[in-house]
């Protein structure tokens, strides 16, 4: 079963609970995955599916900042709820050991030597772990590895 069709089954079973944050977060991001295939004009596979969670899960620690920072925790605890029901999807985060082991694989098949080679170096990386680390972060280890 693809990741679309969990996430419709998931929204099916949020409206028979008549769970409406979880539905309603679960609608934001069917609309946002069919606004992509519209985009598009293709279907999306599951990378392309845990792209867009990733992001919205990005998007939504971004907001909840922003509005703890301004004093409106009822609006970030809003935000909080819905990383939890989108992170359900996202595949199990990387421990740092296994990130290390991927990271020391990626320098070798590459054939890394310096900073120069570091988009070879996030190329084979970024299908690997896609939605399992933060990009940021990884991208700073790479940069620490190879200087």
């Amino acid at each position: 079963m693809s990741l679309k069709d969990q996430l419709s089954e998931q929204q099916k079973h949020a409206m028979r609970a008549k769970d409406k944050a979880r539905l309603s977060t679960l609608r934001m991001l069917l609309a946002e995955i069919r606004q992509q295939e519209i985009d598009n004009h293709k279907d999306l596979d599951d990378n392309a599916v845990i792209a867009i969670v990733t992001k919205m899960v990005k998007q939504r620690n971004d907001a909840a900042t922003q509005y703890e920072q301004a004093g409106r925790q009822e609006l970030a605890d809003g935000e909080l709820q819905e990383i939890v029901v989108l992170q359900e999807f996202l595949p199990q985060p990387l421990s740092a050991d296994e990130l290390d082991a991927l990271l020391n694989d990626a320098i070798t098949q590459s054939g890394a030597t310096g900073m120069k080679d570091m988009g070879k170096v996030m190329a084979i990386l970024k299908p690997q772990i896609q939605g399992r680390a933060d990009m940021g972060k990884v991208s700073g280890s790479i940069k620490a590895k190879l200087a």
